[in-house]
């Protein structure tokens, strides 16, 4: 029974020690130099005595950063990445929760440790990424570790404004890499395009199965994502097979018209999740890649990555959703109503999530921990802990699950239950419109839609007029050059009420 992740590198290196494991633009590992370089920094930590203990990678993204990852995980500890780019404030926060004993940093970030109240140990990857392998030491390491040993720690926004650091093990990775590959048909041949930033566990669909299967990784420049034909250019360029994207980064090739000038002519796999992909916009690229395979996925960074699939096999309605399908196979999803019973057939309810995928909680909030992975109500026999998503959801007639949307973005308006995203599907269908976001200024009590393209003000009011119902009519509509989005590719709605607050107050 496999109880490491390093497992599966130590099982495929044999078979392609030379083949690339870990690209981009100025640096290529082969599994060979992954493996030796991750064995002399997890011996490197382990003679500084360090053990089963959060470890940072403070790092530019980059292979060598994936292998410094592997590297920690070899001295019995679990990484923490962070990167330049995210915000100061943040890093600072992180590294005041986590104290950690040790950073691994590259030449451009080891010199901003300090400015972030940092005084530990740091130590250059370059340097202990040479040290050599003490084998009998690892090999000792290995034998004491459990498959409920943590991995990694990612951190994601709290409502307080305080980072949550989200503890995952060994166990949940593994079951999760396993199901997504037989879902979405991963091999040897496989060549991912890697989108997502590396301190977020979307890059996960990556990382492991490239070291299961023996397949490659290219991390794509995030600078290519403003320039959608380079990007494309890109894809071809290092005949990329399969990407796991976001929305956002798939919308942002086709509502530019970019296949009007290019093709990502290698593509045969398009997993994305994250938001709602509108129809139009899917049905370009199902139209520019009649051949590829599309694949809605779902799931909560609290769950290991993705829970649910959907491989999309029939046309949809402009105003329809893609639904998210089906939970993967151990991971088991319950639709809970108010009252914490289920909810009724076609009716919604919150998306409850339990099994293997359920990480280890918030690190060093076991009080934010306790509100959401609670004991699940619909079992009094055992203990049985549920993860609480605040997703909305329902089964449609085919007994599929159909995100609805977040408790969050539900808003009451002028007597109405609304769903913000309705909004937003609705003005996305009209011609000319490349992005939307809409947001409800609780005070003042509008809502607020922003749009990217090309389009009149008023033209597009007098759609939407068209084609909801009064009360869910945007009181405010504004154009804006490019809608904000998170690090990981989510609509940024804080930003957009931030904005319209800030032009309120002008």
């Amino acid at each position: 029974m496999q109880k490491n992740v390093l497992e599966y590198l130590e099982q495929t290196l044999p078979r392609v020690p030379d083949k690339i494991a870990f690209a981009d633009d100025s640096m290529q590992l082969t599994f060979a130099q992954v493996s030796a370089q991750a064995r002399g920094i997890g011996t490197a930590l382990h003679q500084k005595a360090l053990y089963n203990e959060p470890v940072v990678v403070f790092m530019e993204k980059s292979p060598a950063a994936i292998t410094a990852f592997f590297g920690v995980i070899y001295a019995g500890c679990y990484y923490v990445p962070l990167d330049v780019e995210m915000p100061a404030f943040r890093i600072e926060m992180i590294l005041e929760q986590l104290k950690p004993r040790a950073v691994i940093c590259d030449a451009k970030t080891q010199p901003m440790l300090e400015k972030f109240g940092y005084h530990g140990a740091s130590y250059l990857y370059d340097e202990i990424a040479a040290s050599p392998a003490d084998d009998a030491a690892l090999a000792q390491i290995r034998a004491k570790q459990l498959d409920i040993d943590p991995i990694y720690i990612v951190f994601t926004s709290g409502s307080t404004g305080v980072p949550k650091g989200i503890l995952a093990c060994h166990r949940s990775v593994i079951d999760y890499i396993e199901h997504l590959s037989e879902t979405l048909k991963f091999d040897g041949d496989t060549v991912f395009g890697n989108q997502s930033p590396l301190y977020f566990d979307a890059c996960l669909k990556e990382l492991y199965p490239t070291l299961k299967f023996g397949a490659t990784t290219w991390l794509v420049p995030k600078a290519l994502f403003s320039f959608p034909i380079k990007l494309v250019e890109f894809l071809n360029a290092h005949e990329i097979n399969t990407v796991c994207w976001v929305v956002s980064a798939l919308t942002m090739i086709s509502a530019t018209g970019t296949f009007g000038f290019v093709k990502p002519e290698t593509l045969r796999t398009v997993a994305f999740g994250s938001e709602v992909f509108p129809v139009k916009q899917f049905r370009l690229w199902r139209e520019a890649l009649p051949q590829a395979s599309f694949t809605n996925l779902y799931g909560p960074t609290e769950c290991t990555g993705m829970s649910c699939y959907f491989h999309v096999d029939r046309e949809f309605e402009d105003t329809e959703a893609i639904p998210i399908g089906r939970p993967f196979d151990n991971t088991g999803i319950l639709l809970l109503d108010e009252n914490n019973q289920e909810a009724q057939a076609g009716k919604p309810g919150e998306i409850c999530i339990r099994g293997t995928c359920i990480t280890m909680g918030y690190f060093g909030q076991p009080d934010k921990t306790a509100e959401v992975f609670t004991q699940n109500p619909l079992q009094t026999r055992y203990p049985e802990l549920i993860y609480r998503t605040g997703d909305i959801a329902q089964y449609n007639e085919n007994g599929e699950l159909v995100f609805v949307s977040r408790k969050d973005y539900q808003i009451k308006h002028m007597g109405h239950r609304i769903e913000l995203g309705e909004i937003e599907i609705n003005a996305g269908l009209y011609d000319g419109i490349e992005a939307v976001g809409c947001v409800y200024d609780k005070v003042k009590n509008k809502i607020v839609l922003y749009y990217c393209g090309g389009v009149e003000k008023a033209a597009l009011a007098a759609y939407l007029k068209e084609r909801l119902p009064r009360y869910m009519q945007p009181n405010v509509i504004r154009q804006i050059d490019a809608m904000p989005h998170t690090p990981n590719g989510k609509l940024d709605r804080k930003s957009l009420l931030a904005m319209y607050t800030e032009s309120l107050a002008k």
